[in-house]
């Protein structure tokens, strides 16, 4: 019976691969979040939390950036005052890293503002953080192991940038189907179940 309740799964965590937070973890910065993991080494791990969009907007926190009511996402509880973007835009961005197929961070920043003010990248392009979500050493498989994160496969790209954030979680559990299926089903407060 224990094993049936387990959120474990074969796949480790991975460049590229999803964290999905387990219905009840109690953190308020990780209730039902999914985070893409841009690292997960020796040294640590850090990523992004794809579904958790700030009061802010871009042009709220970049001077030069074009007049653009962009949201921004927050990416973690670690450095707030930071500002990261991921995008699928490929080497149109020079210096960025490839995260996924077809999915990349960072890169020439200049290049952006550019796309973004002359109209030739929307909203389902690219995407900004505040701050970041991130481990020490040992620490993700640690989590991990106590059954705080759920590990998912490689995201399709278009899935992360076009679903709604507050639905997010729920699509990707759906996706993983079986057991995984059952608890994108699992209510906030399983007393009003």
């Amino acid at each position: 019976m224990e094993e049936y309740f387990s959120y474990r799964n074969d796949l480790e965590p991975a460049r590229g691969r999803l964290l999905i937070s387990e219905p009840f973890l109690p953190d308020p910065n990780f209730e039902r979040t999914v985070i893409l993991l841009c690292e997960h080494n020796d040294e640590g791990s850090f990523g992004f939390v794809m579904n958790k969009a700030s009061d802010l907007v871009f042009e709220d926190v970049v001077d030069e950036a074009p007049s653009s009511q962009e949201k921004l996402y927050v990416g973690g509880p670690v450095q707030q005052d930071t500002l990261h973007f991921l995008h699928r835009l490929g080497d149109k961005i020079e210096d960025g890293i490839e995260i996924a197929k077809g999915l990349y961070w960072g890169g020439n920043f200049e290049q952006v503002i550019a796309m973004i003010d002359t109209g030739q990248v929307d909203s389902t392009t690219f995407r900004f953080f505040l701050g970041y979500s991130g481990w020490g050493k040992g620490q993700l498989d640690k989590e991990i192991e106590e059954n705080s994160w759920i590990v998912a496969r490689e995201p399709d790209s278009k899935l992360l940038f076009n679903a709604e954030p507050d639905e997010l979680w729920q699509v990707v559990l759906k996706d993983m189907g079986g057991r995984f299926e059952m608890f994108s089903k699992y209510p906030i407060d399983p007393r009003m179940n």
